[in-house]
């Protein structure tokens, strides 16, 4: 079923969101913008040249030929997509890069700003399937973005920002795949019931159970099979596929079936 959005609140979730991302960037030193990040092949000069390439492709314009053949870090077709960008992005300073990123954001915000309601609750494709809608796509670039500023700031060793808007509208989009963690991901078995707790800013409790096919459920029929306890910002990194270190993974809480939960927790990652 299509997920319909507002389009005022999520475009202002995204103008906000690019703010934060131009104002980390400003405050990066030279040295910062080649820090590898946790994520595979990218520093933070890539994680940068990501977000051009992505919203530089939201305005129309068709990829650069570039060859990525030499690159070994990727997994999928839609990782060789990003990477096309990225590659054509690295020879850039940090101050082009900046210069790029403002210029693109501009375009982009303008162009989202003309939208209608209507225009966001049309089909759209969207990186989560095709039977969506724009609005969908938009919370998507948002939940890529954050995510994103979060790598840098881990990279570069300052805290994350911990909006509670950001954190919720990220929340929201990562329940739409818990069912593909509990039921593919960790393959939890049938009958299975799940409890997630998640503490601090945006605290929220998720319910899965898994009878023939696992679902998030308003309430679960069955005692807990299987329950985490971990914050917000941490939940949000194991889904999200990042491993940032030895002990990252310290603050979860494990209850019920003590194997059923640490297959759980080693297979949160639902991002491509």
């Amino acid at each position: 079923m299509p997920t319909y959005l507002d389009k005022d609140t999520t475009v202002g979730l995204l103008r906000r969101q690019y703010a934060a991302l131009a104002s980390l960037a400003a405050g990066l030193s030279d040295s910062h913008w080649q820090t590898p990040t946790c994520l595979p092949g990218w520093t933070v000069h890539d994680v940068y040249g990501h977000i051009v390439g992505t919203e530089t492709m939201m305005t129309g314009q068709a990829p650069p030929d570039v060859d990525v053949s030499h690159l070994g870090h990727m997994q999928n077709p839609i990782a060789e997509a990003n990477e096309v960008w990225v590659e054509s992005l690295r020879p850039l300073s940090a101050a082009e890069l900046r210069a790029r990123f403002d210029q693109v954001i501009a375009e982009r915000l303008d162009a989202l700003d003309a939208m209608t309601q209507a225009d966001f609750d049309a089909p759209s494709w969207t990186p989560a399937g095709k039977d969506e809608t724009y609005g969908r796509f938009m919370r998507i670039r948002h939940y890529d973005c954050y995510m994103h500023e979060q790598d840098v700031r881990a990279a570069v060793g300052e805290a994350p920002r911990l909006d509670v808007a950001d954190l919720a509208s990220s929340l929201d989009e990562v329940a739409t795949g818990l069912g593909y963690i509990v039921g593919r991901r960790a393959g939890l078995p049938d009958g299975s019931r799940v409890r997630i707790e998640l503490r601090g800013p945006a605290a929220r409790t998720f319910l899965v159970a898994v009878d023939g096919r696992a679902s998030v459920v308003d309430r679960l029929d069955g005692p807990v099979t299987v329950g985490l306890s971990l914050p917000v910002p941490l939940f949000l990194r194991l889904t999200g596929g990042r491993d940032d270190g030895p002990g990252s993974t310290d603050p979860v809480e494990l209850t019920g079936d003590q194997a059923l939960g640490a297959q759980l927790v080693a297979n949160l990652a639902f991002t491509i």
